[in-house]
């Protein structure tokens, strides 16, 4: 049957009939749809015979395959194995799951494949898919490329002996795997907020286990999302993880997002502590046990990991590298770094602490036994010990994705040409402008500010810093945001930032 790229309504005999795929869900490090709208189930069918042809003929057909907790997501999940079935795979079905439970399952399993069934924090009705080949390593832009060229053109090859196992018994092996280095010995009270989604099945047993006093918030399923996306980078989420911690004096608050590989942070005052500068004292923490090491940020994250006296101190080294799981992995293990982290709070461990892919209950686990090891300190003092900063949260104001890549391209050539005419901001001379993803212009005093496209949902990205003012983190925002509001294809944000009354 031909594919088609649009045209095909819901509740339609050609919707049962014709195989739906939008190109604009390939995105640069796995795939997002709304559905059915971009794509059904014969199409998600597609994917999965193209997919599985690829881990074929990679020498990688045997695939760990889990789902998360959204009312479609099992019948994507199954039309997404009966294509990898069909292309010849060996397909371990793991079940409703977390994002690094898959991964986890990838060895416990011995899969050198995996793919999750999952729109991570996107709203209800979008549906995806994150996977790879080589564990724990996701496919990198290039292969997802691919994987879009082949399925446009029906690029794939049937292939008999495919099989199925279902495995009921891994979310316990997974509990076990992240608090295996035995209980701590503070005593420790935690939120841990699930906004409904699918970590709400793990997190609480894991930290239990670990030996915290939990609280739980928003922790039963109900994949309708009534108090808000589990999103720990929206600040409706983290504000009522503070509210709850204010309230039951707690130690720390921790926030899930829907498919459980991003952690966000709440201190025992209730201050909601980006993940770029939890990602610091993680950094710290880690470098301290090891003797130095290297780091990597992502490029929205604070310059506090290029500044920061007790990393210097410690010997340890970092870099900023592209957003995003695939190429955070892949950075990862190219530079054998310690750990890798990304503001929209996703941590990435090395082992002896992990295995190289992000895990939100890993990482809630290790901020624990950071605690532990600074008993004598609360998380606030911890916090108040970096230097201070004027850091925004990540605003993403809605760009057409046929739109985002041409303007992102344009105001990265007027910063560089500013920087090459001498040209100011605030008053400042331009001293370095980062462009492996979007760009990154930084100022004489530090101050920065980031231009990129979203790489998951038709928006662009933009955070801004100060190391000397807050001042000077608005001015940055208001030189950005003018930009940006002379191109008609630059909607509202989802968040902006405003100076107080």
């Amino acid at each position: 049957m031909p594919l088609k790229t649009s045209g095909v309504t819901p509740n339609t005999e050609s919707f049962e009939r014709d195989v739906l795929v939008s190109p604009a869900g390939f995105r640069e490090y796995d795939c997002r749809w709304m559905y059915p709208e971009h794509i059904n189930l014969r199409g998600i069918n597609r994917v999965g015979q193209v997919l599985g042809t690829m881990m074929v003929e990679a020498g990688a057909g045997k695939v760990v395959v889990g789902h998360d907790y959204r009312s479609y997501s099992a019948t994507v999940k199954q039309a997404l194995i009966v294509g990898l079935m069909s292309a010849g795979c060996d397909v371990h079905d793991i079940g409703l799951a977390l994002t690094p439970v898959t991964y986890f399952a990838a060895f416990h399993l011995d899969c050198p494949s995996f793919a999750m069934v999952t729109a991570s924090h996107n709203d209800n009705g979008w549906t995806g898919i994150k996977m790879g080949t080589r564990r724990p390593l996701a496919l990198s832009s290039e292969e997802i490329v691919t994987l879009r060229d082949r399925v446009m053109t029906d690029d794939y090859k049937l292939k008999a002996g495919g099989s199925y196992t279902f495995h009921d018994d891994v979310s316990t092996a997974y509990i076990n795997d992240v608090v295996k280095a035995g209980a701590v010995k503070r005593k420790i009270k935690a939120v841990v907020a699930c906004g409904n989604g699918t970590a709400g099945v793990y997190a609480p047993e894991a930290l239990r286990k670990l030996g915290i006093d939990v609280i739980e918030m928003d922790c039963n399923l109900d994949y309708t999302f009534p108090k808000y996306n589990p999103n720990p980078e929206d600040m409706e989420m983290l504000h009522a993880i503070s509210a709850k911690v204010c309230e039951t004096g707690a130690d720390i608050g921790f926030g899930f997002d829907g498919d459980g590989d991003r952690c966000g942070v709440v201190d025992n005052t209730g201050e909601e502590i980006l993940a770029d500068k939890m990602g610091v004292l993680v950094a710290r923490d880690l470098s301290t046990q090891f003797g130095g090491g290297k780091f990597i940020a992502d490029i929205k994250s604070s310059g506090l990991f290029m500044t920061d006296p007790v990393l210097k101190a410690n010997g340890a080294s970092s870099e900023y590298w592209k957003t995003g799981h695939s190429n955070l992995k892949i950075r990862l293990q190219e530079q054998q770094a310690i750990a890798a982290f990304e503001k929209s709070g996703h941590y990435y461990f090395n082992a002896p602490v992990g295995r190289g892919y992000d895990d939100g209950i890993l990482s809630a686990v290790t901020i624990c036994r950071m605690l532990d090891r600074n008993a004598g300190k609360t998380l606030a003092e911890l916090n108040q010990s970096l230097p201070q900063v004027w850091s925004s949260p990540t605003m993403s104001p809605k760009c057409a994705d046929d739109a985002k890549v041409r303007i992102v391209d344009d105001v990265t050539r007027l910063f560089q040409d500013m920087k090459t005419k001498g040209q100011k901001i605030c008053g400042q001379e331009i001293v370095d402008i980062l462009t492996v993803a979007g760009a990154r212009v930084t100022l004489a005093d530090g101050t920065w500010g980031l231009v990129r496209c979203s790489n998951t949902s038709p928006k662009l990205v933009i955070v801004v810093e100060s190391p000397t003012s807050e001042a000077n983190m608005y001015a940055m925002f208001d030189v950005i945001d003018g930009i940006l509001q002379k191109y008609p294809e630059v909607g509202a944000y989802d968040q902006k930032l405003k100076k107080a009354a």
